[in-house]
């Protein structure tokens, strides 16, 4: 992939910029208090220095969200695949989730992929909201995806 060229700014502050080491602990936190089945530490850690691993910084300094995502060969036409992203709950409903998702789509965009997927839990309104926000359209289920049983929407959209 590519590394985006500068940390991009949100209108409210809020800078996206690629995540570093010393994120990870905040990164970590966001996650255990986003998912049922959070990311291990070690997870976070397998992507640093990948330019799909961006967090939203704000103007004190603290992480209020990431996003992890990569491209994966297919036969000539890289997908682009967003792996996780997650708001801290005190920052949610600010545009962060937009702003995260946004920066993703063209950091993947750059590296060539020509088109993105994800997976999300069926009762997460508020996830599938966003991502049709951003023209994903739902593809398929996948039963029994996450480890409590429910299912998965996997969600794709081109670039």
């Amino acid at each position: 992939m590519t590394t985006p060229s500068s940390p991009a700014v949100t209108r409210d502050g809020v800078t996206i910029r690629q995540a570093e080491r010393a994120d990870l602990l905040a990164i970590v936190r966001i996650e255990n208090t986003s998912f049922p089945q959070p990311w291990p530490y070690d997870a976070f850690e397998g992507f640093l220095g990948e330019p799909g691993f961006l967090v939203a910084e704000t103007s004190d300094g603290q992480v209020a969200g990431y996003v992890v995502s990569d491209v994966m060969p297919n036969y000539g036409r890289d997908i682009g695949h967003v792996k996780d992203i997650a708001v801290h709950p005190e920052c949610r409903g600010n545009g962060i989730g937009s702003a995260l998702l946004g920066r993703s789509l063209a950091v993947l965009a750059g590296a060539g992929a020509y088109s993105v997927k994800l997976e999300v839990r069926d009762s997460n309104e508020g996830a599938k909201r966003l991502y049709r926000g951003f023209g994903f359209d739902s593809l398929r289920r996948i039963p029994r995806y996450y480890e409590d049983g429910e299912d998965a929407i996997v969600m794709v959209r081109e670039l």
